[in-house]
């Protein structure tokens, strides 16, 4: 008997409300209707390939009682067979539902889990690269074995290795244990080929790592690059270099405090909270690994090796060191070296000889991912002077060239990727992500990710459908703030004028820009209070890093990161997020951290390079440097109070300052606060 047929025996149908969260959608039905039926019908984002039987798992929702309602006993169907039957790819997770099996019979509230949503979070980093250097530290050797005999009383293993140096002129010192308990049978296996051959897998020359019965040709490995925010990976063969599967992963330690030091301060005022932070973040790793395994169409155990590159705190907490010291001045690191460990020991499911390399961290705050990025930068490697900037939550810094590099962190704080603007959100479909302000009419036009059209064109609406705009995330905040100040919505020292004008609304005894009307989004007075203190943490580390080389300018500009690949150079600019450059030369490098960490996976002459740079980097400590908060105070304006842009002025009409314009008047007017 189906499903629906022990539905709709029981009383009469009646119609029942349901609440779906995150989205807040909500609608009756009659009794009876699928929750997935119910989803499409209100335009839920509630994913299905199947078509709604009960095959791919991907519907799978949690369940709980409507507001004011006691229980969750009767508002659902009982589980039928299809859903105690199933076997699916995707296993049903404790207390979870099949949309598509469940049938509404009460009020309730129906949970939708991000990995069953259709447009999951956006997560902006890809490897970035056609080609990487290949010279790994893994690799494989086919060899034919002599058997054993009465008369040669030597063991498997000492044959195996007499096999290696004899037909590779190989010798190695060292076995993982692992390897002696499988030897013998994949020696005696039966497989196509000559008898008593196997491929054995040898890292950096020296270490016997697996081995397998036969010939085999591939074995592969993964990079990880895991930010404060957003975990990216990436799965390559180390045979070829080639990058077979990329992916992203929000990182659970947000629920924790959204910024680095917020996690500190966890971790200090939590007994064990260190151990929590590198449990969440390895359990996301892990889980990374799986679903680029799966993109790739290999099994774990086929990974043989690993890098991770990210910055101190997730450094630490990804190889289980407290971070408690990187908190306080002078912020000690456990170690700046390069560290190698076992996937074992970080949890993580792969070969068992697979190991963990995590390139070396610079100092303080700035650490493997900086180190990763210069790598695949290589700011090092010429003669222009070149600013790097992994813009996030907590900025990394580097300038220079062949002849001296210098590094610093700077605190801009989360206002950057939408955290603590009134209407922000991280980039997901929906977001804001570009705004354009007529300098005349002061009318705005803005796009949103999923979309390629803008607001005044065509068919906009439908093309946005059902998700609508959700919000505005990091780039649309840095462009409509950039953009009000060049149509001289914002004064130079980031006051919103009171204009005359229907967009221009007091809040308060401030003014703020609507965006739009329906959603309602602004941009307040403190939206641009927030990226300013932001922007001038991160312009006042690249001044100080720019007067310890004794220079007043830099050839080139360097976006790096997820976020920085989406910013606009000239928008940054305008707001004097980095120093006045020729806009030529100021370009995206794309999640250079994750490229650096597919360098370091696939060659070890990269290693030994970043090694080596890594020691040569001068710190420079922003937190103790005196003449840090004089840069701050006046990068506060935009671009910047003191120091004027001559390249950027050339190509952009900048505003004139605000005391050019006597207080209560203005091109359109202004209105007194009240």
């Amino acid at each position: 008997m189906s499903d629906q047929a022990d539905v709709i025996r029981g009383p009469a149908p009646k119609d029942v409300r349901v609440t779906f969260t995150p989205s807040g959608r909500r609608g009756s039905f009659a009794a009876g209707t699928t929750v997935l039926d119910a989803a499409r019908e209100i335009g839920v984002d509630l994913d299905s390939v199947c078509g709604g039987r009960g095959i791919c798992g991907r519907c799978q929702v949690a369940i709980g009682a409507a507001p004011g309602a006691s229980g969750v006993h009767g508002r659902l169907s009982p589980p039928g067979p299809t859903e105690t039957e199933y076997r699916g790819r995707r296993p049903l997770a404790d207390g979870r539902r099949l949309g598509c099996a469940a049938h509404l019979l009460g009020d309730v509230v129906i949970d939708v889990p991000s990995e069953s949503q259709v447009h999951r979070q956006v997560v902006r980093k890809e490897a970035g690269v056609d080609a990487l250097p290949v010279d790994p530290v893994v690799r494989l050797h086919y060899v034919e074995v002599e058997p054993p005999a009465l008369e040669s009383p030597s063991g498997d293993l000492e044959r195996v290795l007499a096999a290696l140096t004899r037909e590779w002129g190989m010798t190695v010192s060292e076995t993982d244990d692992h390897v002696l308990k499988i030897l013998q049978g994949a020696l005696r296996a039966t497989v196509p080929g000559p008898a008593w051959s196997v491929t054995l897998a040898v890292r950096e020359e020296s270490r016997l790592v697996g081995v397998w019965p036969g010939y085999r040709d591939t074995v592969y490995g993964a990079a990880f690059d895991i930010g404060s925010t957003t975990i990216a990976g990436h799965v390559c063969d180390l045979a070829t270099g080639a990058v077979l599967a990329s992916a992203g992963v929000m990182n659970p330690q947000i629920a924790f405090g959204e910024d680095l030091m917020s996690r500190v301060s966890y971790v200090q005022m939590n007994p064990g909270g260190d151990r929590l932070l590198t449990k969440v973040v390895r359990e996301a790793v892990d889980g990374l690994l799986g679903e680029l395994t799966e993109r790739a169409g290999i099994e774990r155990d086929e990974i043989l090796e690993v890098t991770v590159v990210g910055n101190p705190i997730m450094h630490h907490l990804f190889h289980g060191i407290d971070p408690t010291q990187l908190g306080t001045a002078p912020f000690a690191l456990a170690t700046t070296a390069a560290l190698t460990t076992t996937t074992r020991s970080n949890e993580l499911s792969t070969h068992p000889g697979a190991r963990v390399y995590a390139l070396p961290c610079i100092a303080g705050h700035v650490g493997a991912d900086a180190a990763a990025a210069t790598l695949a930068e290589g700011p090092h490697r010429g003669d222009e002077l070149q600013l790097l900037i992994d813009v996030g939550t907590n900025a990394e810094i580097v300038l220079g060239n062949r002849d001296r590099l210098l590094a610093a962190s700077s605190p801009t704080g989360p206002a950057f990727e939408g955290a603590q603007i009134s209407a922000g959100q991280r980039a997901a479909p929906g977001a804001i992500e570009r705004v354009r302000i007529d300098r005349e009419t002061l009318q705005p036009r803005f796009s949103v990710i999923g979309s390629e059209l803008w607001s005044d064109h065509p068919g906009f609406a439908d093309a946005v459908g059902a998700t609508g705009v959700t919000g505005i995330c990091g780039s649309g905040i840095i462009e409509a703030v950039a953009e009000m100040y060049l149509a001289g919505i914002v004064s130079r020292d980031g006051v919103v004028a009171g204009l005359d004008h229907p967009r221009i609304v007091p809040t308060g005894r401030t003014y703020s820009y609507r965006l739009l009307e329906d959603p309602l989004i602004e941009v307040t007075q403190n939206d641009v209070r927030a990226i300013q203190l932001a922007k001038a943490a991160l312009q006042a580390g690249c001044r100080l890093l720019m007067e310890h080389a004794g220079v007043d300018g830099v050839d080139e500009v360097r976006l790096a990161g997820a976020f920085g690949a989406h910013i606009d150079p000239m928008h940054a600019m305008v707001l004097g997020m980095i120093p006045d450059c020729d806009l030529d030369k100021v370009r995206a490098a794309g999640n250079a951290a994750g490229v650096g960490a597919l360098m370091a996976l696939t060659s070890r002459a990269a290693r030994a390079e970043i090694e080596l740079v890594a020691r040569s980097i001068e710190k420079i400590e922003t937190a103790t440097e005196p003449r840090f908060q004089e840069h701050f105070v006046a990068a506060m304006g935009f671009p910047n109070s003191v120091v004027p842009y001559p390249m950027l002025s050339a190509r952009v009409e900048l505003p004139e300052p605000a005391a050019a314009a006597p207080r209560g008047r203005g091109r359109r007017g202004r209105r007194d606060v009240p």
